[in-house]
C-alpha cells in the first residue's frame, strides 16, 4: 500500500454518513487475540516475534475472505510514516514505538485493520462512521471467527481470552465511541459528565485514545473492564450511555443557540477567517478553531462550509499527515507555515457567510 496516495485519501469513518455523525464521529470496536503456543509480546525474543508475524500471515492466507488485506511492514517504515498511521488510527502508538516484527494488515477503505505484534499478538480492529456499535460488532466478530478457523487462540475456559493486560482478560472486547463535545465543553458541563461516565466504568480519553490529550473538544469514550462481563453487556453498556450523551450535547448546543446565538455566530466568523488568514498556525489551533466551525455548521451559522470539508481538515493538518502532503519532514515552525498554506488554499474562495 503505497502511505502517499493514502495521505491524499479521506478515511471512510470521517465521511460523516453514520446514524448522528454531527456529535459520533466513529465507532470503533476492537479484539485483543494471543497464539497460544507463543509467550506474550512482552516475554517474546525477536524470533518469537519474527515467528508470530510469519505464522498469522501464512495461516490467513488460507481463507480466500483475508485476500483483500494489504499488508504494511510497520518494522520497516521510518518515524514519519509511523506517526502518520497512528494518526489515522490504524495503528497503535505502541505498536509504532516498538521493536522488531511487525505489521499492518488493512482492507483498502480502511474499515478493517488487524496489527501484528502489538501488546497482544492480534489487535482486530473495526471503524465505522458515525454511531454504529451493533454493525462494528458484526462486522468484527465475523472477521475473529474466521481468523480462528486458522489460528489457534490462547483461551480459558474459566477467564476467557487470554490478553497481556488484566483489563482485556475475558472478551478482549473494547468498545470507543470518538464524540464531538464542543457545547459541553463551552457551557462546562463536561467534568460533570465525564465524572458520571467513569463511574460506571467507562474511560474516557483523548483524540488519539490512552495516554493522549483532548483537542478540539473530540473525546473517545470506551469501556474499561471485559473480565466477567459478556460481549453483549458490554456492546449494551456503550450502547445505552452513548445516546444519552447525544442527549446532553444537543441539548446543550440548543441552550447556546438560544442564548448566545450572537456570540456563536461572532466566534464561528472569527474562527473561519483566522483559518483562512493565518500565516503561521499550530495543530491544537487548528484542531480548537475547525471544532467552532464544525458546531457552527450544526447549528446552521454557516451555509459554505460542510463537515466532510472540516473533517478532512482535522485530519490532514496533523503533523504527520501535513508533512507526508508536503513530501517530507518539516521543523515545529516550518509546519505551521505549510499548516497555514494548506488551510488558505483549502478554505480559499470561502466567505464568512453566516445565517
Amino acid at each position: 500500500m503505497n502511505l502517499d496516495e493514502l495521505s491524499q485519501q479521506t478515511c471512510e469513518w470521517l465521511r460523516a454518513e453514520g446514524p448522528d455523525s454531527d456529535i459520533v464521529v466513529s465507532t470503533r470496536i476492537r479484539l485483543a487475540r494471543n497464539l497460544s503456543d507463543f509467550p506474550f509480546i512482552r516475554r517474546c525474543t525477536d524470533i518469537d516475534r519474527a515467528g508470530i508475524e510469519s505464522l498469522v500471515l501464512r495461516r490467513l492466507e488460507l481463507r480466500p475472505e483475508f485476500a483483500g488485506l494489504q499488508r504494511i511492514d510497520v518494522e520497516s517504515l521510518d518515524e514519519l510514516d509511523r506517526r502518520f498511521l497512528v494518526e489515522r488510527q490504524l495503528i497503535s502508538r505502541e505498536l509504532a514505538e516498538a521493536e522488531g516484527a511487525r505489521s499492518l494488515l488493512l482492507e483498502p477503505n480502511e474499515r478493517l485493520a488487524v496489527m501484528i505484534n502489538e501488546e497482544d499478538h492480534l489487535r482486530l480492529q473495526v471503524m465505522k462512521s458515525g454511531l454504529q456499535i451493533a454493525e462494528a460488532w458484526q462486522s468484527i466478530d465475523r472477521w475473529d471467527n474466521l481468523l480462528q478457523e486458522v489460528l489457534q487462540v490462547a483461551f480459558h475456559d474459566r477467564w476467557g481470552y487470554l490478553t497481556a493486560c488484566p483489563t482485556n482478560v475475558g472478551t478482549g472486547l473494547r468498545v470507543s465511541v470518538m464524540v464531538h463535545l464542543p457545547a459541553l465543553v463551552q457551557t462546562r458541563q463536561i467534568e460533570r459528565v465525564f465524572k458520571s461516565l467513569q463511574k460506571i466504568s467507562l474511560a474516557v480519553r483523548g483524540l488519539f485514545g490512552e495516554g493522549s490529550q483532548a483537542m478540539g473538544d473530540f473525546y473517545q469514550i470506551s469501556n474499561q473492564l471485559t473480565l466477567g462481563r459478556s460481549e453483549a453487556e458490554l456492546l449494551e453498556q456503550v450502547g445505552e450511555v452513548v445516546p444519552a450523551l447525544i442527549d446532553y450535547e444537543r441539548k446543550a448546543r440548543d441552550f447556546l443557540i438560544a442564548s448566545a446565538r450572537e456570540e456563536l455566530t461572532e466566534q464561528v466568523r472569527t474562527a473561519l477567517k483566522t483559518l483562512r488568514k493565518s500565516n503561521r498556525i499550530s495543530s491544537e489551533e487548528t484542531m480548537h478553531l475547525l471544532s467552532k466551525l464544525r458546531m457552527g455548521v450544526h447549528l446552521k451559522l454557516n451555509d459554505e462550509l460542510d463537515i466532510p470539508l472540516i473533517n478532512r481538515l482535522f485530519l490532514q493538518t496533523q503533523p504527520a499527515h501535513l508533512q507526508k502532503l508536503r513530501g517530507g519532514p518539516l521543523g515545529s515552525d516550518e509546519r505551521n507555515r505549510a499548516r497555514a498554506e494548506y488551510l488558505q488554499a483549502a478554505l480559499a474562495g470561502l466567505g464568512e457567510g453566516t445565517t
